[in-house]
């Protein structure tokens, strides 16, 4: 079964997501299960550093243990994705701006790659694949609402994918990537500008989870 959506509710685990190793690992167990050994070698890193990353985020309960293995007079350690963890707009904004910029470029990062590798594979070249940009005007009112129907796409679909995985086992199933974008659109602001625009932002949305 795939991993459930889990609300985060403690700043502490924030950080701890906020480390671009950590969000490849996430991205690898949701797909399936592996040892550190594998995940060093599929993200091309040292054992040591990957085995570091993993043991944090079992310590955390992001990922479990699902079986042992004995090979060779040594154990393999066999880790899946236990939860998928989502930050909820009030923690958002009691957090750091310094680990909201982490989290968010580690979050950006597994999905630029997700969408190039798929691009690479002609997963675009069908029919039922969807890749747009709106580039649109909306006052404060039309905004909010437009995040609210983001916010319900993508729970519909968890549902989906929940109502999917309980059907027969004959019927096929495909792995599906949905990523969810509703953002500013950037101009030529200096840093100072763009520093101001952030904290401003920021103050927003506490204001509009404390409303």
């Amino acid at each position: 079964m795939h991993a459930q959506l889990v609300d985060i509710d403690d700043p502490r685990l924030v950080k701890a997501l906020a480390h671009p190793i950590r969000m490849k690992i996430l991205n690898i167990l949701d797909e399936r299960t592996a040892t550190p050994k594998e995940l060093a070698e599929a993200l091309g890193l040292p054992l040591e550093n990957v085995s570091y990353h993993v043991r944090t985020l079992k310590d955390f309960g992001f990922i479990k243990l699902e079986r042992t293995r004995q090979v060779r007079g040594a154990v393999e350690h066999h880790y899946k994705l236990a939860a998928r963890p989502r930050v909820g707009s009030k923690l958002w904004a009691e957090v750091p701006r310094v680990v909201q910029e982490a989290l968010t470029d580690a979050t950006l990062n597994v999905i630029v790659e997700t969408i190039g590798q798929a691009a690479l594979d002609g997963a675009f070249d069908t029919g039922n694949a969807v890749a747009a940009r709106h580039s649109v005007v909306l006052d404060d009112a039309a905004y909010k609402e437009a995040y609210t129907i983001m916010k319900e796409a993508a729970e519909r679909i968890e549902a989906l994918s929940e109502e999917a995985q309980k059907r027969s086992k004959k019927d096929e199933k495909l792995r599906v990537s949905a990523a969810f974008f509703l953002f500013e659109t950037p101009s030529a602001l200096t840093t100072e500008d763009a520093a101001g625009r952030r904290d401003r932002a920021a103050r927003r949305r506490a204001e509009q989870s404390t409303a």
